[in-house]
């Protein structure tokens, strides 16, 4: 008996393994791919761990084989990502880009905040933001996404220039960008999408003309409530879907809409701008003329149209009259003087912006109330410059009283093209005021002076230094900008006094971001992109709780040209100076990237760019560091004496690396600022989540003063 049994013994035990092995299979099987768990757990903590998400976790899981919610797998691979209208808040986290296998994610419907991450998933067919609180741009990251189909950013406060970047975007057939604050003319990279069939832009601050859509293949086009002028090409009236109503096309009818509102929060803004029911036809299908004539209705519009032109013109010589004798009438006070007047005037009434002959490239300004400057130059020809912030004109008199005639004791700084002094104006405001040494200027760049005043008044952002004013009198040339009081960047890292203890490494780390921010805008957010050129821990001020503010923006179109001025300015800015400007004289945005790099090795190290002071083969900052900084134990040896060994080692060999690739002789080899931001917030918000967590799971632990706001230590 007992010979009988041992068989089903053996049996039973075979089925049993195989059946263990099956199992352990199936485990394996469902098991998730490190990288998509990980941007996961990043992207709920960043959510604030909302209960919605049920089964999603900040540490451990498996997001395939424990089903959480909205998520869908293929094998281990995280493809589909559809979490819409759950009423989530907080951010998208930082390791988007991690999950390559996404295909689609949306997250339409939700109070989500913030920008939208700049590193994406990179192999989306579908990306769905609409209905939620993002700010900022369209990331420039979306150019290299170029599988992607679908893309709704909808219904959010989504500001600035569309971007320039759709070149590569063949395979798009749908692009919402509708019910944002969108402004600037439509990019040429448009033109390119190929494949385009249905495009809503309505309610936004777009300008410009329609010409660029009119080799595309719509279905559907919604341009409605927009600021675009011009004609309506011919190829864009055939197309079936065309809402065009609340522009001034000039073979369109007259905008009947009121500008556009935000909607009270919760109200959908989208219910009927897409029915074709609401369409408005195209212009030559609206004609009221039947075959037997035009009708009473039409004779008495023709009648109006008439009076109302009649008066248009009546108007508009009374206007050029009125100009004529203000010329004429010599409102000059002194040979020197330049009368200038701004006046306030209704956007939809403005000319179009006409570029000069001069080297000055008009800014896209964001949305706003614009102004005119009006001046009369040398020649006697009238010139207009277009603003969309209001700038105060200043008098000589008051600046000199300001400044107590710009004396020595309220010098506060001095550049290449003046020195800088503090104003105390009589109502307690205090500004700074940079006086521009007229030696420095050629004959043109002083006709030009007041383009370049409109083009740095458009720039607002909240880590450049804002220009409040200038002045244009007997022949000066002033500008008075938003006065931060804490001094600069480079004082507080090489006066001999103890100030740079002040900058902790979390400080130094806020220092980089805001200023690499202020970069970011001038390269990518403005057209066109704007240069800075003098990049320098100089022109970094700080204000009394550190947060950077980037000075001399815009300043490149008034640059001295003569020989011994640029020499002069090369000697004050060599050591940030990449490698192609000192050879060849050619400035890029890359160049500014590389003196990025520069004060980036200043807030590690503490030293000056160039130092005659120390060893030969340590004079040259960037030539002593760079071969060290992949080496963590001569990183730690680099390292600013003042700070006491107080930092974080992960969170230092990080910083280094993004100096690393900032330096980088070859400028093609240089990251854009949009990348080096996104390496700088990914630096941040890393350590916010590990100060969540226990000492036990960071690992690493280090001696952190008690009133700094992040803990760096992961």
């Amino acid at each position: 008996m007992a010979a009988q049994t041992r068989p089903v013994c053996s049996v039973s035990f075979v089925v049993s393994q195989f059946v263990f092995i099956l199992s352990a299979l199936s485990l394996v099987h469902c098991s998730t791919d490190a990288n998509d768990v990980q941007a996961l757990q990043a992207m709920y903590t960043s959510l604030n761990n909302p209960s919605q998400l049920t089964n999603w976790k900040g540490n451990g899981g498996d997001p395939c084989a424990e089903a959480w919610k909205g998520v869908s797998c293929e094998g281990s691979a995280v493809v589909s990502i559809d979490i819409s209208r759950l009423g989530l808040s907080g951010t998208l986290g930082y390791l988007l880009s991690d999950l390559m296998s996404l295909r689609k994610l949306d997250l339409s419907g939700n109070n989500i905040q913030d920008t939208i991450p700049y590193q994406l998933p990179p192999n989306l067919t579908s990306l769905n933001l609409a209905s939620n609180n993002f700010t900022g741009n369209l990331p420039y990251s979306i150019s290299a996404m170029v599988k992607l189909t679908y893309l709704n950013v909808s219904q959010n406060s989504l500001t600035q220039s569309m971007g320039d970047f759709f070149g590569s975007l063949a395979a798009l057939s749908t692009l919402d960008i509708s019910f944002n604050n969108f402004s600037g003319d439509l990019p040429n990279s448009l033109g390119s999408l190929s494949n385009i069939s249905e495009l809503y832009m309505q309610n936004n601050q777009l300008t410009g003309t329609l010409d660029v859509l009119s080799g595309l293949h719509l279905t559907t086009l919604n341009v409605a409530n927009n600021h675009f002028n011009g004609s309506i090409p011919r190829e864009l009236i055939s197309i079936q879907n065309f809402i065009y109503d609340g522009n001034s096309f000039d073979n369109g009818p007259a905008p009947l809409l009121p500008p556009y509102t935000s909607p009270p929060p919760g109200r959908s803004r989208n219910n009927d701008t897409r029915s074709r029911s609401s369409s408005r036809a195209p212009p030559d299908s609206q004609s009221s003329v039947s075959d037997e004539g035009l009708s009473i209705g039409s004779i008495i519009g023709i009648l109006l149209g008439a009076v109302v032109l009649g008066a248009l013109v009546i108007l508009t010589l009374c206007y050029i009259a009125q100009k004529n004798r203000r010329k004429a009438s010599g409102t000059m006070t002194s040979a020197g003087n330049l009368p200038i007047s701004i006046t306030n005037v209704n956007a939809e009434m403005q000319e179009p912006i006409v570029k000069s002959a001069a080297a000055v490239t008009y800014l896209t300004p964001p949305p706003a109330e614009k102004l005119v400057v009006e001046s009369v130059s040398k020649n006697g020809s009238l010139k207009k410059m277009k603003s969309s912030i209001t700038a105060t004109a200043y008098t000589i008199a008051s600046l000199q009283t300001a400044t107590n005639s710009f004396s020595q004791d309220f010098l506060i700084g001095e550049g290449s093209l003046g020195r800088v002094y503090k104003a105390e104006f009589p109502t307690g405001k205090i500004m700074a005021v940079k006086k521009i040494d007229n030696a420095a200027l050629s004959l043109q760049e002083e006709d030009y002076f007041l383009d370049a005043v409109s083009n740095m008044l458009c720039l607002r952002h909240l880590n450049i230094v804002t220009l409040a004013g200038y002045c244009a009198e007997y022949g000066q040339r002033l500008l008075v900008y938003e006065y931060v009081g804490n001094g600069s960047l480079h004082d507080m890292l090489h006066l001999v006094d103890d100030s740079s203890k002040n900058l902790t490494w979390n400080a130094r780390v806020r220092v980089a971001l805001g200023t690499a921010r202020a970069l970011e805008y001038l390269h990518e957010v403005c057209l066109p992109s704007v240069v800075h050129r003098n990049f320098k821990s100089a022109n970094i001020l700080l204000d009394e709780e550190l947060n950077p503010y980037l000075s001399d923006c815009g300043l490149a179109v008034l640059t001295p040209n003569t020989e011994r001025q640029v020499s002069t300015q090369m000697i004050g800015a060599f050591g940030y100076s990449a490698p192609e400007f000192a050879l060849s004289g050619i400035y890029t945005v890359k160049s500014d990237v590389y003196s990025f790099g520069v004060v980036m090795l200043e807030l590690l190290t503490g030293r000056k760019p160039l130092d005659s002071s120390r060893p030969r083969l340590e004079q040259s900052l960037v030539r002593w560091a760079t071969p060290q900084l992949h080496d963590i134990d001569a990183l730690a040896k680099m390292v600013d004496p003042a700070l006491n060994g107080m930092y974080p080692a992960k969170s230092l060999s990080r910083f280094a690396d993004i100096i690393a690739l900032c330096v980088q002789p070859e400028p093609e080899f240089r990251p854009p600022m949009s990348e080096v931001v996104q390496a700088l917030v990914r630096l941040v918000q890393r350590a916010s989540v590990v100060n969540r967590r226990s000492s036990d799971e960071s690992g690493f632990a280090y001696k952190t003063p008690k009133h700094e706001a992040i803990d760096m230590s992961f």
